[in-house]
């Protein structure tokens, strides 16, 4: 069987059933996705203040892409701040090279 070929995976979210086709090499990452957003509609279910499955899962949606953005920003600071130290990092040794060529 080609990994291009696609298959049907069931999926459960808010214990109603879901078909999903896809290829064959994507049904352990769709499984996992498929628990992470029954997780999260079942956390704002629970809470009482969403009412109607539409509601739910728009708010699961707004949440998780939130959550998404919300890293994706934090990562870019990090690699904008990790490859600034690097750069001085680079320029010390740089300078410690100068100086101890210069020193012989």
């Amino acid at each position: 069987m080609s990994t291009d070929e696609k298959k049907t995976v069931n999926v459960t979210i808010l214990d109603k059933p879901y078909q999903v086709a896809l290829t064959i090499g994507e049904h352990v990452a769709l499984t996992a996705s498929a628990r992470y957003l029954d997780e999260h509609m079942r956390a704002i279910r629970k809470t009482g203040k969403v009412v109607g499955l539409e509601r739910i899962a728009v708010m699961a949606a707004l949440n998780i892409t939130n959550d998404l953005l919300t890293q994706d920003v934090e990562e870019e600071a990090n690699n904008r701040y990790n490859d600034h130290s690097i750069d001085r990092l680079g320029n010390k040794v740089g300078e410690a090279i100068a100086r101890f060529q210069s020193g012989r």
